[in-house]
C-alpha cells in the first residue's frame, strides 16, 4: 500500500514526523507537504504563480518534498507528479489543534484530505488538540491503529474521514466515537484594540464552541474526552432544497 502523507503545519512539523514513523509500519509512505505553515488556508490552490518544490532530507534519507504552496497544492502535485504511483490512501496530519465543528470549513488539514477524496482515494485528516507539550508520538499510534481499523471495515468505495484526538485521550483514553460534524455557530467575538498609530484592530477571542444538549457531535464527544471519527463529503449541494426548487421559473431580463 502506498500512502501519501501531507499536512498544513509544514514539512518540518513534529506531528508529520510522528505520523510518518507510524504509517511506515503499514505501507510505503510518500511525504509531500507545504514548505511552511499553512494553517487556516482552507482549500486554496495556486494557479497564478509557479509551485516551487524541493526535496527534503533527514540525513542521507530523502524524506519527501516541500511545496511552496497550500495543502491542497501538495496533494495534487503529489498525486500527479511526485508519487511513484497512484496512492492507495491519503493521510493529512497530525495537525497541532483540533479540526472539528465548523473549523472543518477553514482547515488546511481537512482540505488536503478532501483533495485526495476528489480523485477517488480514501483520505483521512488527523488532528490533535493543541498543547504546548503535545504528545505526538502517542497520538500517531492512535491514528495508525484507527486508520488500520477503518481500512479493514470500510466498503470498497473511497471515503473521506476526519479524525480528532483530544488531549484527555492521550493520558486517559475513554474510547472512540463515530459522530457527525457539529455545525453550531461560534467564534463570533473579537477584542477591539488600538495600535500605537491610533488605528483600530480586532483580535479573535477563539471562544470555545457551545455544547448543544441532546445532540452528539464531534464537539460534544471531544469535550467528553473521546476520540472522534466523522465521515465527510465535499458535495455542498442541498438535495431537499434542490428538489423544492425544481418547479421554480427563472427569467433573465430581456429574454
Amino acid at each position: 500500500m502506498l500512502i501519501l502523507l501531507t499536512n498544513d503545519d509544514g514539512i518540518y512539523a513534529p506531528g508529520l514526523a510522528a505520523l510518518e514513523r507510524e504509517l511506515v509500519k503499514i505501507g510505503d509512505v510518500s511525504v509531500v507537504a507545504p514548505a511552511t505553515e499553512q494553517s487556516g488556508v482552507g482549500h486554496s490552490i495556486t494557479f497564478l504563480s509557479p509551485l516551487i518544490c524541493k526535496e527534503v532530507y533527514d540525513g542521507d534519507r530523502r524524506r519527501g518534498y516541500a511545496v511552496e504552496g497550500s495543502p491542497a497544492d501538495s496533494v495534487k502535485l503529489g498525486l500527479f507528479e511526485l508519487c511513484p504511483r497512484r496512492p492507495d490512501l491519503v493521510v493529512s496530519g497530525i495537525n497541532g489543534g483540533l479540526n472539528a465543528g465548523i473549523n472543518v470549513l477553514y482547515s488546511g488539514t481537512v482540505a488536503a484530505a478532501i483533495e485526495g477524496a476528489f480523485f477517488g482515494i480514501t483520505s483521512i485528516a488527523c488532528s490533535l488538540e493543541f498543547h504546548e507539550h503535545a504528545n505526538y508520538a502517542r497520538a500517531a499510534v492512535i491514528c495508525r491503529e484507527l486508520i488500520e481499523q477503518v481500512l479493514r471495515q470500510k466498503t470498497e468505495k473511497p471515503q473521506l474521514y476526519n479524525l480528532n484526538i483530544p488531549t484527555a485521550a492521550i493520558e486517559n483514553p475513554k474510547g472512540a466515537k463515530i459522530v457527525p460534524m457539529g455545525v453550531s455557530r461560534y467564534g463570533e467575538h473579537y477584542i477591539k484594540r488600538v495600535d500605537p498609530r491610533g488605528r483600530n484592530y480586532y483580535w479573535a477571542t477563539n471562544d470555545p464552541p457551545p455544547q448543544p444538549e441532546g445532540y452528539d457531535t464531534d464537539l460534544t464527544a471531544l469535550s467528553e474526552g473521546f476520540v472522534t471519527l466523522s465521515p465527510l463529503h465535499y458535495n455542498l449541494t442541498d438535495p431537499p432544497a434542490l428538489d423544492a426548487m425544481k418547479n421554480w421559473k427563472l427569467e433573465l431580463p430581456g429574454l
